[in-house]
């Protein structure tokens, strides 16, 4: 196998383990919501905060990240840090505020539009077209998850209202991680580590004065520890490498796979069994999926 298509392979791979990951989140945020009634954006901040300051510690205690930091010119850190607000602030905060307000799988099914996003505007924004089999492995996706979802979702308007919010954050934020570490030197650690820690404090400052201090219970600490080391830290250090070998529109669709891992946690430790609508679901985002994934390489002109 040549070495491209090695690596490319590998982050393929690497990408659907770190989707598996965040699936297992929306679970163990709708523990943290429901059964310890933890505010929202005030769970996503420690999470976060958290996994900002393990990632920030490993990079710094590393001499060549430390200095690839000092190395880091005024457009770049420009970059990190909206990509962080971007997508770790609004993002992360919205999607929060979506589950607490609405059935998880409702929420995440506000996400399946952003393959089709991505491959619309990654043509213009970073110069990658994308071919007709991804277009329509993108929109298979898309179709696959309302069908899925067919019926009553339990929709609330906040929810989705954030829903929207998160949605266009996450199109964006797929857009921006793709450019910045297509065109960055620094390593993946380095790029989470910066993007990171300063949109994760701000997470937390703003959920902490809108929604005040919280009682944190043991079980509540479990659970923000495994979300921010596994979930995290090592999750989105693992998906910024990824990204070095995966088009915009191929990270997007691996994503959006997301849709019916949470259906499946969701039938296993919630008892929300698919119908025949569900089968059928799965099958469409899967086949959308291959279909994006496994399209020749999009074209750079």
């Amino acid at each position: 196998m040549p070495e491209s298509d090695s690596s490319h392979l590998r982050a393929v791979g690497a990408a659907v383990f770190v989707t598996m990951l965040w699936s297992s989140s929306w679970i163990l945020i709708r523990v943290g919501l429901d059964d310890e009634d933890l505010a929202p954006l005030t769970f996503a901040g420690l999470r976060y905060t958290l996994a900002a300051a393990l990632v920030a510690g490993w990079a710094m205690s590393r001499r060549e990240h430390r200095q690839q930091v000092a190395s880091i010119e005024r457009a770049m850190w420009k970059r990190l840090v909206v990509l962080g607000v971007v997508f770790f602030t609004i993002t992360q905060g919205a999607q929060f505020v979506a589950i607490d307000n609405q059935p998880a799988a409702t929420a995440s099914l506000m996400l399946a539009p952003t393959a089709f996003a991505v491959a619309l505007f990654s043509g213009r924004s970073l110069g990658e077209r994308s071919s007709r089999r991804q277009y329509a492995g993108a929109v298979c996706v898309a179709m696959g998850a309302g069908v899925y979802f067919a019926g009553d979702l339990g929709a609330t308007v906040v929810g989705m209202i954030a829903s929207v919010v998160g949605l266009a954050a996450n199109v964006s934020g797929s857009l921006l991680g793709r450019s910045v570490n297509r065109i960055s030197t620094l390593s993946p650690t380095v790029i989470t580590a910066v993007s990171m820690t300063v949109s994760a404090v701000l997470l937390l400052v703003v959920g902490l004065l809108v929604e005040g201090m919280p009682d944190l219970t043991t079980r509540l600490v479990v659970i923000i520890a495994w979300l921010a080391i596994a979930n995290t830290a090592f999750a989105f250090t693992l998906w910024n490498w990824s990204l070095r070998h995966l088009a915009a529109v191929e990270s997007a669709a691996i994503n959006n796979t997301m849709l019916i891992q949470i259906a499946a946690l969701a039938w296993i430790f919630l008892g929300e069994a698919p119908g025949i609508a569900g089968v059928a679901g799965v099958l469409i985002v899967s086949a959308g999926a291959f279909l994006t994934t496994s399209a020749p390489r999009t074209r750079h002109p």
